[in-house]
């Protein structure tokens, strides 16, 4: 085996992730080579200097994976990549049955063939999925105290206080491959490829990020005063908001188009885009093939 190549971000867990990397030691036996991805971003001179037989262990959350699939190349992708969960939230592990603290696992099929979000222009890959809402207002805010204090960042606690008292709903239009769905006093849009997001939520249950048609779901959580939006909340960190049927809708589509009727913060994997007023996320190629290659990779 090569050298393993241990790409990590020291910020990543809140700062844990420098420390996790040494857990590495007992895990590895190759020679492993350190790189910091906070201090030099130059992935394509990286990946050129490697030999053939080496390979990538990418360590940080959710974060750190999307800064890393948006700078690098479809042709890096092809290289082994493992991932070592060091993240704050580590949804896209959960969503594939690991937790932080396990050994490193290929996610290299993960990675290819992904959709994108286009927001005035400008275009990204997404790992796990695009939030349009309170969400949204709650990674501006995490954002904000990180800048301005070293205390450890309690997003439930930011939803719970905005719920309460800064969020305001707002009237929306979902587009899901070309037909309009209007909703009024929304609170939440997050259109998934997989099935978790901001630290264990899970908005669309059943949505699987190899699905063969490739196709993205939306839920809508919309037409309720802040009360009853308190009370379905703590919910969806297990699905279990899909029952409440008339504050609840869940569509499934290609291409979905959210339309906001005032500027809203928006979140890409935690990273946050402010004052959009629309953003579409559309699917890459149908997933059947990818499918049928993780099984055979499975089954090897």
């Amino acid at each position: 085996m090569g050298k393993a190549y241990v790409l990590y971000n020291p910020l990543a867990g809140n700062g844990r992730c420098a420390e996790d990397i040494h857990l590495l030691d007992g895990m590895i036996s190759d020679e492993k080579v350190l790189w910091d991805m906070t201090a030099s971003e130059d992935y394509g001179g990286l990946f050129a200097s490697m030999e053939e037989e080496d390979y990538v262990i990418l360590c940080g959350g959710d974060g750190t994976l999307n800064r890393f699939i948006n700078q690098v190349t479809e042709e890096m992708l092809e290289r082994e990549i493992l991932y070592f969960p060091s993240g704050s939230g580590n949804d896209f592990a959960h969503d594939l049955g690991h937790q932080h603290g396990d050994a490193p696992f290929a996610i290299g099929k993960y990675l290819r063939d992904l959709p994108t979000v286009e927001i005035r222009g400008k275009t990204w890959r997404v790992l796990n999925g695009v939030g349009y809402g309170i969400d949204g207002y709650c990674c501006q805010v995490g954002d904000h105290l990180r800048a301005t204090s070293d205390k450890k960042i309690n997003y439930t606690g930011i939803a719970i206080k905005g719920l309460l008292f800064h969020y305001k709903p707002k009237n929306v239009t979902v587009t899901v491959d070309g037909v309009p769905h209007t909703y009024r006093k929304v609170w939440l849009t997050p259109t998934m490829q997989g099935r978790y997001y901001g630290g264990g939520m899970i908005p669309t249950p059943d949505q699987d990020r190899l699905n063969e048609e490739g196709s993205l779901s939306v839920m809508v959580l919309h037409g309720c005063s802040k009360w009853r939006v308190l009370t379905i909340f703590p919910s969806i960190f297990k699905g279990e908001h899909v029952k409440c049927k008339k504050q609840v809708e869940i569509l499934t589509g290609r291409e979905i188009t959210v339309e906001y009727d005032v500027p809203t913060a928006a979140q890409i994997d935690g990273e946050t885009v402010l004052d959009v007023t629309s953003l579409t996320v559309r699917a890459a190629s149908p997933c059947g093939a990818k499918k049928e290659l993780a099984t055979q990779e499975a089954q090897a």
